[in-house]
């Protein structure tokens, strides 16, 4: 089987409609699936709820989803760096669900493991618990929480085998590991395609039973917010 693919379009070729669930990988701008994202905004798909730590900046990563208006539901955990997702929230043009990120990445981990769901104490008292079941443990209370199987799992990897075996790089492995599990199909985007066999086992991250489809490609790596100061007088 064939899982090497020339573009991230061709890659997605066949796997995106409307109103689709979409698992992706990233960490604020850090491993974010950029090429993929590009591809899905040129695709014109619409409709989407897109599971996801947060949503990019504007103008880059889930945040061109967002300015096309082809993301109807968010389910992250942290909003604050783009303008454009807190207008369309406030305006009630986007939904929003919101997670704790600890509940969110076990979210996607469970819904890869095949577990419909788990009990957490985070976010009972809130507005996090409203609606959801409650249930006492040991004189505890916890909510329950769902598993996500998202249609699709869009992640960022460093390197790849032709197998689909996965190595992160540092910490932009972050969400794409529990996004990659959870997807009925998972498309990768790599920095390079190494032989098959040129991977030492115990250093793979995610093995390629997950993976379905993989494009390697050049990636910008942006700084979501670069902090200097000036060098001190010697």
């Amino acid at each position: 089987m064939n899982k090497v693919y020339p573009s991230a379009a061709e890659a997605l070729n066949g796997v995106l409609h409307d109103g689709m669930l979409i698992a992706a990988g990233g960490f604020g701008l850090c491993g974010i699936p950029e090429l993929l994202i590009a591809a899905i905004r040129d695709s014109g798909v619409k409709g989407l709820t897109v599971a996801s730590n947060n949503a990019g900046v504007d103008g880059f990563g889930l945040g061109v989803l967002l300015e096309t208006r082809q993301v109807k539901k968010m389910i992250s955990s942290y909003v604050g760096e783009n303008a454009e997702f807190m207008r369309q929230y406030l305006s009630g043009e986007l939904e929003l669900e919101f997670n704790p990120q600890g509940t969110l990445a076990e979210r996607m981990r469970a819904g890869g493991a095949g577990i419909p769901g788990f009990y957490t104490a985070t976010g009972v008292g809130t507005v996090i618990a409203e609606g959801k079941e409650h249930h006492d443990f040991d004189g505890k209370t916890y909510i329950l929480e769902r598993g996500i199987v998202a249609d699709l799992s869009i992640v960022k990897a460093w390197k790849a085998d032709p197998s689909g075996n996965l190595v992160f790089r540092k910490t932009a492995r972050n969400f794409n590991v529990p996004a990659a599990t959870c997807g009925k199909t998972c498309v990768v985007e790599v920095e390079e395609i190494v032989p098959l066999g040129s991977l030492d086992p115990d250093a793979i991250h995610l093995p390629g039973i997950y993976v379905h489809r993989i494009v390697a490609g050049q990636h910008e790596k942006r700084i979501e917010q670069r902090t200097t100061r000036k060098k001190e007088a010697v």
